[in-house]
């Protein structure tokens, strides 16, 4: 893809499923990747496979809900290779105990918000100055289909995932006279790690027969699509909510 050669990002969550699919994805296209992680060696391991095959990475743990650890990972980036271009806020999770609204402790909401919400809000705050500095950049956050999809088993990871819409269009709204772009990727049943381990083999090919089409999601689908809303290619896209999902959800 145009214009990725060089330019420096970073990869939040980036150390399994979506997170190193995008940052293997985006290193390939010539960019300097840094991956950020709660589990940092996870992070080192994909940073340290990507330098094994040419490309360049670092690896650092982040804690996404911590405006220090948030200012570190942007700092690194800037350190270590002079600024920063795009931003990948991929974090996402808190869903045990969220249940319907009548059964879903207040203790869930709250680490829900603290992940699927704060965490791209404290990403930006740190990420916006830098790009700024720079002429412009992406904002890039992955949501999810639940969003929009209107579950009966859960209520605050579908609440605080469409919050980052709002912030996204914000963002774009406020800042892309100034250069900075913000979309938002929506994936449907993607078959990462936690995915597999998670989910029932019924649940998966109940996933399956639901699409309208040959195979569920992988890791690279959604990297793809980062990837390209990342690159120059995507310079007139902003301010979106891209539904990446097989057709699971036709949306305008």
């Amino acid at each position: 893809m145009k214009g990725l050669k060089g330019k420096v990002g970073i990869v939040a969550g980036g150390g399994r499923g979506i997170g190193a699919a995008t940052a293997r994805r985006l290193a390939e296209e010539g960019a300097h990747v840094v991956i950020g992680d709660l589990m940092g060696d996870w992070a080192r391991e994909v940073a340290e496979s990507i330098r094994s095959t040419g490309g360049t990475a670092t690896g650092i743990e982040l804690d996404g809900t911590k405006a220090d650890s948030q200012a570190a990972i942007v700092a690194c980036a800037v350190e270590t290779y002079g600024g920063l271009d795009f931003y990948h806020s991929n974090l996402a999770g808190g869903t045990g105990g969220d249940n319907d609204i009548l059964d879903c402790p207040e203790d869930v909401l709250d680490l829900s918000f603290a992940i699927n919400t704060k965490s791209h809000f404290l990403a930006t705050q740190a990420a916006l100055p830098k790009m700024l500095e720079r002429g412009g950049g992406a904002m890039i956050y992955t949501s999810s289909g639940a969003a929009s999809g209107g579950a009966p088993w859960q209520v605050a990871y579908p609440m605080t995932k469409n919050a980052i819409h709002a912030l996204a269009r914000h963002v774009a709204a406020k800042f892309g006279k100034k250069g900075v772009r913000a979309n938002v990727i929506c994936p449907g049943l993607v078959l990462t790690e936690a995915v597999r381990q998670h989910l029932t083999d019924e649940y998966v090919e109940r996933g399956l027969a639901a699409v309208p089409h040959v195979r569920l999601g992988q890791p690279e689908d959604i990297a793809a699509a980062v990837t390209f809303l990342a690159s120059d290619d995507g310079a007139w896209v902003n301010g979106q909510v891209w539904h990446v999902n097989g057709g699971a959800q036709m949306r305008d």
